[in-house]
């Protein structure tokens, strides 16, 4: 536990200084690529629901014990070592910086008033149509994606790092970008894509709420008292198809003092989800930053609640042991 707690203090900073070096090879394209093989080889004539459970079986395996050998020979070779691989791979499943630079894309050509580089920026980390879009959706669009990915991509490898270092990291990273790829609701993916989905569902269950809850408590809500914030997170919290999502943007939307959700058009289809938040304030470019800020605050409280977790922990199993060899 002790490694594993110092593996991720140094993963944290590595992402906070570097990120994801769009040249360096990257863990997560690798996955990435195993997907889209084994994805046109098997989603095709019968079975497909066994067969889509079989592919992200098969991928967390090798993930799993890929990064399990990795990481042991180089603890086998010494500690510090280990530490530091474990740290890299670890930094590889987080996305902090990643996450702050996309929107800040977004945010950059909305100052100049260039809408038309905006919805670009803006279409490469969302699934929705942008190419119509006004500054409102603009910032909708992007403060959702920044929301929903504080768990999805920085807490929630960090929570699975903590109870199984970069293995589980990884293998998180794995399930998340199996639902990424295949996990839709779509004639084509509906059953292939369904064990990817309701994987990614569960091991988000805990991070997800769990971050959704240090948002409001490690930011001041902009313009209401924390007691309606809380009131609002929690009332709206579930209004989301996903099961996790709705809790970070509801969590997001009452630091804020906006309205999120609403109408989204996907190659040309509608849909229509439930209004997230009270519109106190209109969204604006300037909501882009102020969500950022909340993702970093949140990154650093969701650390230190870790870093506490695994401490008690191993007080708690010492005095244990201690206790058993009275």
């Amino acid at each position: 536990m002790e490694h594993h707690m110092l593996a991720i203090l140094l993963a944290v900073v590595i992402d906070f200084m570097i990120g994801d070096p769009p040249t360096w090879p990257h863990p997560v394209r690798w996955i990435g690529s195993g997907i889209g093989y084994l994805e046109k080889r098997l989603n095709q004539g019968k079975h497909r629901k066994a067969k889509g459970f079989f592919m992200v079986l098969l991928i967390i395996s090798i993930t799993f014990l890929t990064t399990l050998m990795l990481v042991s020979v180089f603890y086998q070779l010494h500690p510090v070592l280990g530490i530091v691989v474990e740290g890299l791979i670890i930094a590889f499943a987080i996305a902090q910086k990643g996450l702050k630079d996309a929107a800040l894309a977004i945010y950059h050509p909305l100052r100049k008033g260039n809408m038309k580089q905006a919805r670009e920026k803006l279409s490469y980390i969302v699934g929705r149509d942008t190419e119509h879009l006004d500054e409102k959706e603009i910032v909708r669009g992007t403060v959702e994606t920044v929301a929903e990915n504080t768990s999805d991509g920085v807490t929630a490898p960090l929570f699975w790092a903590l109870i199984g270092g970069a293995p589980l990291a990884m293998v998180y990273r794995a399930i998340n970008t199996c639902d990424s790829m295949v996990g839709y609701k779509n004639e084509k993916y509906r059953e292939f894509g369904w064990a990817s989905a309701r994987l990614d569902d569960l091991a988000n269950w805990i991070p997800s709420r769990l971050t959704a809850c240090l948002i409001v408590i490690g930011n001041k809500p902009e313009v209401m008292n924390w007691k309606k914030a809380w009131k609002l997170f929690f009332r709206d919290a579930r209004n989301h198809p996903s099961p996790n999502s709705g809790w970070l943007e509801s969590a997001v939307a009452a630091i804020l003092g906006v309205q999120l959700g609403g109408i989204n058009y996907y190659q040309g289809q509608i849909s229509e989800r439930a209004k997230i938040g009270e519109p106190v304030v209109p969204l604006n470019k300037e909501h882009i930053v102020k969500t950022n800020n909340i993702l970093f605050r949140t990154t650093l409280l969701f650390l230190l609640v870790l870093m506490m977790g695994g401490w008690l922990y191993e007080l708690a199993a010492a005095w244990f042991e201690s206790a058993i060899h009275i």
